[in-house]
C-alpha cells in the first residue's frame, strides 16, 4: 500500500503583530501609535493613551520594520518637497525643519527643491522627483496663498503646507482666524476699547491669509461687544510709520489706544511713529504684531507683543498626515487642516490709560 505524504506538524509562526494590531488592542489610531512609538507622542498624544500604545505594543512583541515595510510597498522612503522660495528665507525655514524631523522620525528622508515662483522650473522639478520615484510630495509656500498643483504632482500621494487649492490636495495652515482672534483679545481683556487694525495692501485685494486674520479680529470684537477700524495699508516699516502717525497724531480722547498689524515690519514703524509722536507704548498706546519674525519682534523697544505663526508646526503635521497614509493607510485629509497659532506676550501691550 502506497503511503502519501507525511503532513508537516512543525508549528507555524503566528503573523507579525502590525501597527493596526496595536491600535486595536490599545483603542487608538494607528497615527498615535506611530506617534509614540516614534518618540514624537509628548503634546500629540496624552499621556495615558501613550502609556497604553507602550503596553500594547510590548504585550504584542510589536517591532517597527521599515526595511520590510519599504520593500514590500517598493517604497524609496523619500518624500519631495517643492518649495516656491522657502530656502531663501530663514524665516520659514522653520517649515522644512519641521518636514524634515517628522520625515526622520519614520525612517524618511526630504529632498526639497526651490523653484523660486518659476511655473516653468516648477514643473521639471516635479518631473525629476517623480523619475527619482518619490512616495509623495509636499507643495510648501513661503506665505500662505492658493496653489494650482503642477502637473505631475498629483500622480503620488500629495498634500499642500501652508497654501491652499481649490482643485488640488488639502493644505495645512495656520489658523489665521484664530490669530486674528488672539491679537485682538489681548488689547479688549485689558480695557481697550477704541482698537485700530494696520491690514492687507492699499488699494490691491487682501492676501488670504490677511482676510481671515481680519475674520477673526471682527468676530473676537464683536462678541466682546467692541469696534475694530480696519484700515488698508502695505507690509513695511515705512507704512506702519506713515498709519501710525496717521492714526496717532490725534488728542488723547479720540485716538486709538491700541493698534493691531498684519505683519511684525507694520508694527515696529508703528512704535517708531508712536515715539516721534512722543507717545509711550504701552501706556498711551499698545501695539500689537504678526508673525514673532525673528530679529524684529523680541528686539523691538518696547519688545514687541505677537501672533507667532506654526511654521514648524505645519511641516511636522503635514509629513505626518502623509506617512500615515503612505506606511498605516489612513486616509488623507479630504479639507484643510488648521495648526493653531500663539500669542506671544511682550512689553508693548498693557492696560488702557485712564482717560
Amino acid at each position: 500500500m502506497r503511503e502519501g505524504p507525511v503532513p508537516d506538524r512543525r508549528p507555524t509562526s503566528a503573523p507579525r503583530p502590525t501597527s493596526a494590531d496595536v491600535a486595536r488592542l490599545a483603542g487608538v489610531s494607528r497615527t498615535a501609535v506611530s506617534f509614540v512609538l516614534n518618540g514624537r507622542g509628548t503634546g500629540n498624544i496624552s499621556a495615558e493613551n501613550a502609556d497604553r500604545i507602550r503596553a500594547a505594543a510590548a504585550q504584542l512583541g510589536y517591532v517597527a520594520n521599515s526595511a520590510a515595510v519599504n520593500l514590500r510597498r517598493r517604497s524609496t522612503a523619500t518624500l519631495g518637497v517643492i518649495t516656491d522660495e522657502i530656502t531663501q528665507s530663514p524665516f520659514a525655514g522653520r517649515l522644512l525643519q519641521g518636514a524634515r524631523e517628522a520625515a526622520y522620525a519614520r525612517g524618511y528622508v526630504t529632498i526639497v527643491a526651490d523653484y523660486g515662483r518659476d511655473p516653468a522650473r516648477e514643473r521639471e522639478m516635479v518631473a525629476a522627483l517623480r523619475a527619482r520615484q518619490v512616495d509623495g510630495f509636499v507643495h510648501a509656500a513661503m506665505s500662505m496663498r492658493e496653489y494650482e498643483p503642477a502637473a505631475g504632482m498629483l500622480e503620488v500621494p500629495a498634500l499642500l503646507a501652508n497654501c491652499v487649492s481649490r482643485k488640488g490636495p488639502a493644505g495645512v495652515i495656520a489658523d489665521e482666524e484664530q490669530g486674528g482672534a488672539l491679537a485682538v483679545e489681548a488689547v479688549l481683556s485689558r480695557g481697550h476699547t477704541r482698537v485700530a487694525m494696520l491690514a492687507g495692501v492699499e488699494g490691491a485685494r487682501r492676501e488670504s491669509a490677511t482676510e481671515r486674520r481680519i475674520a477673526g479680529v471682527q468676530r473676537a470684537a464683536a462678541a466682546a461687544g467692541a469696534r475694530v477700524r480696519v484700515v488698508d495699508a502695505g507690509w513695511q516699516i515705512a507704512d506702519g510709520v506713515r498709519w501710525g502717525t496717521a492714526l496717532l497724531d490725534a488728542p488723547a480722547g479720540e485716538r486709538p489706544t491700541a493698534l493691531l498689524a498684519a505683519r511684525d515690519r507694520v508694527a515696529l514703524g508703528v512704535l517708531l511713529a508712536a515715539a516721534h509722536l512722543g507717545l509711550r507704548v504701552p501706556e498711551d498706546v499698545c501695539v500689537v504684531g504678526y508673525d514673532d519674525e525673528d530679529q524684529i519682534a523680541a528686539e523691538a523697544v518696547p519688545a514687541l507683543t505677537t501672533v507667532a505663526l506654526p511654521h514648524q508646526q505645519i511641516g511636522e503635521r503635514t509629513v505626518d498626515l502623509l506617512l500615515a497614509h503612505l506606511l498605516d493607510g489612513d486616509p488623507l485629509p479630504d479639507s484643510d487642516v488648521r495648526v493653531p497659532c500663539r500669542l506671544v506676550l511682550r512689553e508693548s501691550v498693557g492696560p488702557a490709560p485712564n482717560r
